[in-house]
């Protein structure tokens, strides 16, 4: 019998619409639209009641560190005294680490590219060595033709099948951003290593730009010469 019923053409019930009369309140709420925003506000409703409960049964003589070590900027709890959490000593074998990493990928990337590029053949440009062959007459000049395309050399790029061309246009686009890859690192690199040695004790001063022999847009530093014992 149930299905006997599903098979019965059935009418299909709509909704009813907001009236005209209240068209300036927007769509008419339904009945699923009222439980979620039901089940919403008394969420919001209980949060705030055990909040209420934590601050009415709290222990005024309550203490702990966070107290007098963090305060609120802009209500953000931010905590004091970050930056006297590792001594100069400290912060500066973290530095050299970090460094150490950066010069680790960038070698890397470097040998990456070494590899890529000597198994990377560019296809399209012909060889520069040719050979010349003489012929007597016209059937000679055919035997010959034939024996050089048995022989065969490297296939022009456009000879490729479409498989090997999408593989080489792949492995020239990985290698330009790995160049690319390379030249980031290597920013970040001499970044690193120019803030590690103004860490570094001594007196310096930073060169003007008329002080400086070759202009360039990064900053220059210069140390006061010391005597070495």
């Amino acid at each position: 019998m149930s299905s006997l019923r599903n098979a019965v053409q059935r009418r299909a019930h709509k909704e009813r619409a907001q009236p005209k009369e209240r068209k300036r309140f927007g769509l008419l709420e339904k009945h699923k639209d009222y439980v979620v925003r039901a089940k919403a506000f008394h969420k919001k409703e209980d949060y705030l009641q055990k909040l209420k409960e934590k601050a009415a049964n709290r222990n005024p003589d309550e203490f702990y560190f966070k107290m007098i070590n963090s305060k609120t900027v802009n209500g953000v709890h931010k905590s004091r005294g970050d930056s006297d959490k590792y001594t100069e000593e400290e912060l500066l074998l973290m530095k050299t680490q970090d460094i150490g990493y950066i010069l680790q990928k960038l070698q890397a990337e470097k040998k990456k590219i070494e590899r890529l590029t000597a198994t990377l053949h560019s296809l399209d440009s012909q060889p520069s060595n040719k050979h010349v062959y003489y012929a007597e007459d016209r059937e000679d000049a055919k035997r010959i033709l034939s024996e050089t395309k048995s022989v065969g050399g490297l296939p022009a790029f456009e000879d490729l099948p479409e498989s090997i061309k999408r593989k080489t246009d792949s492995s020239y686009r990985q290698l330009e951003d790995r160049k690319n890859r390379v030249q980031e690192l290597e920013k970040v690199y001499n970044e690193m290593a120019l803030k590690q040695e103004l860490r570094k004790k001594g007196k310096k001063r930073k060169l003007r730009e008329d002080e400086i022999v070759c202009p360039t847009s990064r900053p220059v530093y210069k140390w006061r010469t010391e005597r070495k014992r």
